[in-house]
């Protein structure tokens, strides 16, 4: 079995490598620091192609896969998982619903920006008293003279309050059916009247990404704005979450391949008692343990990867990849941070970046413990 990438992936591996090592780098710190949103580096990243990788050429994307996005989100990751986000949020459950869900019509509307980068969408979802029990909606949305009528709150939106959000699809009850709620999906483009979005969060991670509030009160959008069938707006986020947990453990790799990169470069510099620190055999194990974590959580994220691209069922490897990985990348940030001491507590280094992105990694698209929930079931408990 041969897992190296072959050209056309390595190239574009190398590409957005460089991208990030000479553009993303120098500036995301400061833009971090001040918790503003990267308008140029998205700009910059759309001209690549980066939100087009897995949409099709006639819809403005590059024809690519799924897993081409993802290695594009690993090495932007290595560097900062704040743009990294911002990609894997825009494709992931900002085109991909449109993509895989949404009508002729649908697509012709709104994939052609979204696919250049010159507009962002979200996806609305998690409620503040849902978190992940996704199924306990609330947000209502009811038939009125030909328009869906939408009222509730969703909380933790990313891409969902920028200058170039576009849309938000928001899952809402609809009726009931059999006794149990009826969620479908609507599009609700931004500014629409009656839609709120809150100012942005105060996180300890992800600085440079948008994340807000959303609020719902008698919002009105054509009753042509349902995506997919009725009803079954919970089934169809669930498939884009498994593809998602895909693109978040190649996410979570790359942070966790960064720590790496960050703590070699360290310990052939720094010294201590006439030594440098990589000459001392606890700074070598810890580094080890550091690689083999993310070679690991990479071979588990290409397998689910792999699956997916065969059309084989991979809910189950796509959970082992998430949790796999996210793991990796909080160990790693960890264990990098200890490598540079005092310094790794101080935010003009990267691996203190690193050690505040990594804990949402085990939260945000389902958390380790759904990842096991899912596992579980896959295995038949």
């Amino acid at each position: 079995m041969d897992l190296t990438l072959d050209e056309e992936y390595a190239a574009l591996r190398e590409t957005v490598a460089d991208f990030a090592r000479t553009t993303v780098a120098p500036v995301i710190g400061d833009l971090y620091e001040r918790g503003e949103f990267p308008y140029d580096l998205v700009r910059r990243m759309g001209a690549m192609g980066l939100f087009g990788l897995p949409l099709a050429e006639e819809h403005g994307g590059m024809g690519g896969d799924y897993f081409a996005l993802c290695i594009a989100l690993e090495e932007l990751a290595r560097v900062d998982s704040s743009v990294a986000i911002t990609l894997e949020a825009a494709v992931s459950l900002g085109a991909m619903p449109i993509d895989r869900f949404g009508t002729p019509a649908q697509k012709a509307r709104w994939l052609p920006r979204l696919a250049t980068g010159k507009a962002l969408g979200a996806f609305g979802l998690t409620e503040p008293a849902g978190g992940s029990d996704a199924g306990a909606t609330r947000t209502t949305a009811r038939l009125e003279g030909g328009e869906w009528v939408i009222d509730g709150a969703k909380s933790f939106i990313t891409n969902s309050g920028t200058a170039i959000t576009d849309l938000i699809t928001v899952t809402a009850v609809t009726g009931e059916r059999n006794g149990r709620k009826e969620i479908s999906a609507i599009v609700v483009p931004a500014g629409t009247p009656g839609l709120t979005v809150s100012g942005k969060y105060s996180k300890v991670g992800w600085a440079a990404s948008d994340t807000r509030g959303l609020f719902f009160d008698d919002v009105r959008v054509p009753a042509e704005n349902l995506l997919g069938e009725r009803g079954r707006g919970y089934a169809q986020f669930l498939a884009i979450l498994d593809e998602g947990r895909i693109g978040i453990a190649a996410l979570a790799v790359g942070l966790a391949q960064g720590c790496v990169d960050e703590s070699v470069r360290y310990a052939r510099e720094r010294t201590s008692f006439g030594r440098r620190i990589g000459e001392y055999q606890a700074v070598q194990f810890a580094i080890a343990d550091m690689e083999a974590r993310a070679h690991t959580a990479r071979l588990a994220y290409y397998a689910a990867a792999a699956r997916m691209l065969r059309g084989e069922p991979f809910k189950k490897e796509a959970a082992i990849a998430k949790l796999v990985a996210s793991n990796a990348a909080m160990d790693n940030a960890r264990a990098a941070t200890q490598v540079f001491g005092g310094y790794g507590f101080m935010n003009e280094y990267p691996v203190a970046r690193f050690y505040r992105d990594a804990k949402v990694l085990e939260i945000g698209e389902g958390t380790s413990e759904i990842q096991r929930m899912v596992i579980a079931r896959e295995l038949g408990l």
